[in-house]
C-alpha cells in the first residue's frame, strides 16, 4: 500500500453555506482534515471544473442535496499546520436549499440545521476557523 502524496502547491476548494427555512446546514467531518469539527459541505475543485460546478458536485456527493448558488460569501486560506498537512484556498458560497433531504457520505458523520444567530451559543460544538464570519456574510446575501 502506497503512502498518500500531498500536493506541493495550494489546492482550491469550495464550500456552501446552505440556507433552508432561516437555518444553515453544518456538517461534521468524519476524517482529516478537520475530523470532528463542524463546517460547511464542500471539497476540492477538480481540474477543468468551474467553482459552481465543483460546489454543486461536492454538495451532492457529501449530502445528496440540490442547491441554488447565490454568490461568493467569502474565502479563507488554510495553511499547513504540520508536516504533510494540506494548504487550501477555500471559496465559500451562499446557497439556498432546493430539494432532497441530507444523506451523508463517508466523509461526514453528522449534520445540523442551525439558525445563524445561534452559532455563538453552541457550547461544545467544535467549529472550523472563520466559519461564523462566512455564515454571517452568506446570511446577508440570502436575505430575510
Amino acid at each position: 500500500m502506497s503512502a498518500v502524496v500531498q500536493p506541493t502547491r495550494p489546492q482550491i476548494a469550495v464550500s456552501a453555506a446552505i440556507f433552508r427555512d432561516g437555518k444553515v446546514l453544518l456538517t461534521r467531518r468524519a476524517r482529516s482534515p478537520a475530523k470532528g469539527f463542524y463546517s460547511l459541505p464542500g471539497g476540492r475543485v477538480e481540474f477543468g471544473e468551474s467553482l459552481h460546478q465543483a460546489l454543486s458536485r461536492e454538495v451532492d456527493e457529501e449530502t445528496g442535496l440540490s442547491i441554488e448558488i447565490v454568490d461568493l460569501a467569502g474565502w479563507r486560506e488554510v495553511l499547513p499546520a504540520t508536516a504533510g498537512a494540506g494548504h487550501y484556498l477555500i471559496m465559500s458560497f451562499a446557497a439556498r436549499w432546493v430539494a432532497r433531504e441530507p444523506v451523508l457520505n463517508d466523509e461526514l458523520d453528522d449534520y445540523r440545521w442551525i439558525a445563524p444567530d445561534a452559532l455563538g451559543s453552541l457550547g461544545d460544538l467544535k467549529l472550523t476557523g472563520g466559519l461564523e464570519d462566512v455564515i454571517q456574510s452568506a446570511a446577508r446575501l440570502i436575505g430575510p
